[in-house]
C-alpha cells in the first residue's frame, strides 16, 4: 500500500501477510480523497476510522495532517500493525481502540467531523451503520459519515446516503450530519 498525497506521499507501508483486511485500492482512495480535498480543512479535523484494518485511510489522513485520528479496529494483529506505521510515521494525535465497533461508538466520549467505516462487505455493519452513526451523536454539526461498501449495495433502510462515488467494484456513500435523508416508508 502506498501514501498518495500530503507529507508521507509515496510512502510505501507492507503490511504483514495473512490480515484479514481488504485495503481500499489506490484508485478508489485518490477519488475519495480528491473529493475530500474541497470539501474539508484537513489540518482542523478530527477523523474515526471504524474497521480500520491496515490503517490505509488513516495514513492518508495522517498525511494530509488531520488534527486527530481515533482507528477502531477488533483485530489484534492489525492494530498491532496501525500502532506499529504510526509510530514510524511519528503521527502523534493518534489514538487506537482495539475492540467491536459498536462497543467503541458506546466507549467514545468524543464527536467527530469525518467518520469512515470499511467494513467487511458481507458484515451486517453496512446496513446497520449509517443509522447508527447519525443518530449516535458521534458526528459533529456539519459533520460527514463515509461508508465504503460494493458498488451494487442496495440502502433498503430509512437513511440513505446523500451521495454515492463508485471506484471499480466499491463505492463511497456520504451521509451529511446536518442533512440525513430518510426514506419515505410510511412509518417516519
Amino acid at each position: 500500500m502506498r501514501i498518495i498525497s500530503g507529507q508521507y506521499k509515496g510512502k510505501n507501508i507492507t503490511a504483514p501477510s495473512g490480515l484479514p483486511v481488504r485495503p481500499t485500492t489506490d484508485f478508489a482512495k485518490t477519488g475519495l480523497f480528491n473529493i475530500l480535498q474541497h470539501r474539508i480543512d484537513f489540518p482542523y479535523c478530527s477523523v474515526l476510522d471504524l474497521c480500520s484494518g491496515t490503517g490505509n485511510i488513516s495514513y492518508e489522513f495522517a498525511s494530509r495532517g488531520a488534527a486527530s485520528i481515533t482507528c477502531v479496529e477488533q483485530n489484534g494483529k492489525c492494530c498491532q500493525f496501525i500502532r506499529s506505521t504510526m509510530q514510524m510515521l511519528n503521527y502523534k494525535p493518534v489514538q487506537l481502540l482495539c475492540m467491536e465497533v459498536t462497543r467503541a461508538l458506546r466507549t467514545l466520549t468524543t464527536s467527530f467531523d469525518i467518520i469512515f467505516a470499511d467494513p467487511p462487505f458481507d458484515s451486517d455493519l453496512i446496513v446497520t451503520l449509517p443509522e447508527l452513526i447519525l443518530t449516535s451523536g458521534k458526528l459533529n454539526t456539519g459533520g460527514t459519515f463515509i461508508l465504503e461498501h460494493r458498488s451494487n449495495h442496495p440502502f433498503t433502510g430509512k437513511v440513505k446516503p446523500n451521495e454515492t462515488r463508485v471506484y471499480g467494484n466499491c463505492a463511497f456513500s456520504f451521509f451529511e450530519q446536518n442533512n440525513f435523508i430518510f426514506a419515505l416508508d410510511g412509518n417516519n
